[in-house]
């Protein structure tokens, strides 16, 4: 071995709501269950999943864009409660925490 360390490659998702790529642990992935929008908070639920900066701002521009409707392949309206208090959660402990 030459001693080198090797990182491992973190993959890469597009957030639909700002459209900007990140690594995947940034994102929040979201699947659709039974019409309802579900953090997936560990990344193991099944089906398609979008991702999203966990940030209030990206949420309201993907409703906005109805980026979940084309992500999902659905005409919607989606339950968006879950996911909305998942991400203003997240957004206050991110203030919280320096």
């Amino acid at each position: 071995m030459s001693g080198r360390m090797r990182d491992r490659a973190c993959p890469q998702r597009t957030c639909v709501g700002c459209r900007e790529r990140s690594d995947k642990r940034r994102l929040l992935r979201v699947v659709l269950i039974g019409g309802s929008l579900i953090p997936d908070l560990r990344g193991r639920l099944p089906g398609r999943g979008a991702y999203v900066h966990p940030v209030p701002a990206c949420l309201e521009q993907a409703v906005r864009r109805r980026a979940f409707n084309r992500a999902f392949r659905g005409p919607g309206p989606f339950d968006l409660q879950e996911l909305r208090e998942t991400v203003e959660r997240a957004a206050t402990t991110a203030q919280a925490t320096p």
